[in-house]
This record gives C-alpha cells, structure tokens and sequence, in this order.
C-alpha cells in the first residue's frame, strides 16, 4: 500500500507565504507524475502546479509567478511553496500522485490523493 502525508496548510494575511509537502511512502518503484490541486468552496477541484512526465512544470494561470513546485525524488516529496497569497487562494489543497507500486501481489501503475490540507488567506 502507498500512503501520502500532506502537511503545511495554515491561515495567513493576503501577501504572506505558505508550503505545502506532500510525502509518498510504501512499495514505490517509481513515481511517474507529482501535482497540486485546490478545491475552493463550492467550486471543482483545480489544477494548481504539475510536473509533467517529461519534467517540466506547469501551472495555473491564476498562480503563475507566485507558486513554485518542486520535488525531492530521494524523499518521495513534492512540495509547493506560495508567496504573495491572496484571499481568493483559499481552498483545501491535494496533492496528487501516481506511482508504480507494489499493492498487495500486484505491480502496477496507481494514483492516489493525500488527505488535503487547508488553505485560508485573510485579506
């Protein structure tokens, strides 16, 4: 089984900054996609920031210059730090991860969701 931990949410005033981690541990023998993603109240959950399968990054138009992702392979980490917040970022963020894995006998391609982590910034 493969769990993911998320950690970094918090409250914070418009302009602060925040970063979220998201772990990935078990039976991983390769990671093959690391994204954010943000559900707001009463809205779809979004794409915030992914990193591609070739490695470049992408990103929301909504985030772009103020969200960086970035990941620590060793670690089965991804990370997504946040500067210059403002109200309308306030969401629960999920991370998202595919892995191939081990689950149970089987080896095979899997995603999964952390629990989420929330997101509030006061204007």
């Amino acid at each position: 089984q493969v769990q993911l931990v998320e950690s970094g949410g918090g409250l914070v005033q418009a302009g602060g900054s925040l970063r979220l981690s998201c772990a990935a541990s078990g039976s991983i023998f390769s990671i093959d996609y690391m994204g954010w993603y943000r559900q707001a109240p009463g809205k779809q959950r979004e794409l915030v920031a992914a990193f591609s399968s070739g490695g470049s990054t992408n990103y929301a138009d909504s985030v772009k210059g103020r969200f960086t992702i970035s990941r620590d392979n060793a670690k089965n980490t991804v990370y997504l730090q946040m500067i210059s917040l403002k109200p309308e970022d306030t969401a629960v963020y999920y991370c998202n991860i595919h892995v191939t894995a081990k689950v149970g006998v089987s080896i095979g391609s899997y995603p999964y969701w952390g629990q989420g982590t929330q997101v509030t910034v006061s204007s």
